[in-house]
């Protein structure tokens, strides 16, 4: 079976309050980008007792035994067999961009083995899994438009459409780390909601729809800011960070032609539905 694990960015990040735990509390909308996507291949290996694990595209900067899909393959085999398997990741998304790839591709082996060796798990369940790999996995399983709160693993549903609008994601060879991206962030309540701010058109988004990381990445590395700004000076309705970074995207009302540096990796595409 192959499936395509799509990215996702986040509509306005918003860092609450911190937790008691160490961790902070966030508002963001996680929104699917449809087309922006890795391919996984999954088929039972009849030549051996062991999985066998191959990959190709970008360096996913982990080791098999750290990878998100055999970390979805070994929770499910707590409870369930399933046999030896040949599976091959094929990276387009970016890691360490605020993107969700690695999520996305845990996220969809999940739903993979369900429906492939019958299972019979639900949504619901899915989700308590997914969310035991990492606090945005749980998105993907569903993959709609949600509202996160929580360390980002309280969902709800918002009805938002970029139908018929152009995205345009700019991902320059800069990795942040999400415990980078936290320093010197003083946590507050927005002064509006993201549920609230989305109801606005795009383009008055730009006056409330903040991400929280953006002060502190944007100082240690310029030319985040210079893509936000290029972004807008080419048309953008809206542009933002993703997540903690480094990716940076922009929506437009036309397809964007924008020239970038060499080593920059760049997708653009519509918004169907």
């Amino acid at each position: 079976m192959v499936v395509f694990p799509n990215a996702k960015i986040n509509l306005g990040l918003f860092v609450t309050e911190k937790r008691p735990d160490g961790f902070h509390n966030i508002e963001t909308i996680f929104f699917p980008v449809p087309g922006f996507n890795d391919v996984l291949e999954v088929i039972n290996n009849t030549e051996g007792s062991d999985d066998q694990f191959s990959e190709s595209g970008l360096a996913t900067m982990t080791d098999k035994k750290d990878n998100l899909v055999f970390k979805a393959l070994d929770l499910l085999r707590k409870d369930h067999h399933i046999p030896p398997l040949k599976i091959h990741l094929h990276k387009n998304i970016p890691c360490g961009a605020g993107l969700g790839g690695g999520s996305s591709n845990a996220a969809f082996m999940l739903n993979l083995l369900n429906e492939q060796y019958t299972l019979g798990l639900s949504e619901k369940t899915l989700e308590k899994k997914a969310a035991e790999l990492g606090a945005d996995c749980a998105f993907f399983i569903r993959n709609q438009p949600t509202l996160a709160r929580g360390t980002g693993n309280i969902f709800s549903p918002v009805d938002i459409s970029l139908t018929g609008f152009w995205i345009m994601i700019v991902v320059p060879p800069i990795h942040l780390s999400t415990p980078e991206a936290y320093q010197n962030i003083i946590p507050k309540p927005p002064a509006k909601k993201p549920e609230e701010i989305i109801k606005m058109p795009v383009e008055k988004w730009s006056e409330s729809l903040n991400n929280d990381f953006e002060a502190n990445a944007f100082s240690w590395y310029p030319e985040l800011a210079e893509i936000k700004e290029n972004l807008y000076k080419n048309g953008a309705l809206y542009a933002a960070m993703s997540g903690s970074g480094s990716a940076v995207f922009g929506i437009f009302n036309n397809k964007p032609e924008i020239t970038w540096p060499k080593g920059y990796r760049v997708w653009c595409g519509k918004f169907l539905s």
